[in-house]
């Protein structure tokens, strides 16, 4: 026999008992992993319909004049039953909308609610003082756009109709 024909036998041989001094299957020892996921819960933001307070109305009348190029004084109030006010927590702003009653005494404000300027949507941001106007006279005509999208969660707040931006007759 040659050299060559006894090591690879005795090359498997070492092989086969090496493997079997390894570990018993008695003493083998599996560490069990276990991962624990948390519960994920979705939480959908809801808008928060909101009072209108006396210093949110004023604030209001101050940003819709000084966007209509009035002085304040030329409004003298909200109208009653079409002014709305909500927090979008999910934007982090403030939403509103209001139609204008224009002071006895100024004629340009009595113009500007016939016409285009009768109805005002507003935006500010959460720790913001400044509201941004967008005029919506023309909101609740056929054919018209809105002039910004208000988030559903602020229209379901106010019970207004998906995708509309003035508030239902």
């Amino acid at each position: 026999m040659t050299r060559r024909t006894l090591i690879v036998p005795a090359m498997l041989a070492s092989a086969l008992l090496l493997g079997a001094c390894g570990s018993s299957p008695a003493s083998t020892t599996t560490a069990a992993t276990t991962t624990s996921v948390a519960p994920t819960t979705t939480t959908i933001a809801h808008a928060e319909d909101l009072r209108v307070t006396p210093a949110v109305r004023r604030s209001l009348l101050d940003a819709a004049a000084a966007y209509h190029q009035l002085p304040a004084s030329d409004y003298v109030r909200l109208r009653a039953g079409i002014t709305y006010y909500a927090f979008d927590p999910a934007r982090r702003t403030y939403y509103a909308a209001a139609g204008l009653v224009p002071s006895s005494s100024s004629l340009p404000a009595q113009v500007g609610t016939q016409d285009d300027g009768a109805y005002n949507l507003f935006t500010k941001l959460e720790g913001s003082s400044t509201w941004t106007v967008y005029d919506d006279g023309l909101g609740a005509a056929q054919d018209s756009t809105c002039p910004i999208e208000i988030p559903a969660a602020v229209l379901a707040a106010w019970n207004w109709q998906a995708g509309s931006c003035y508030p239902p007759a």
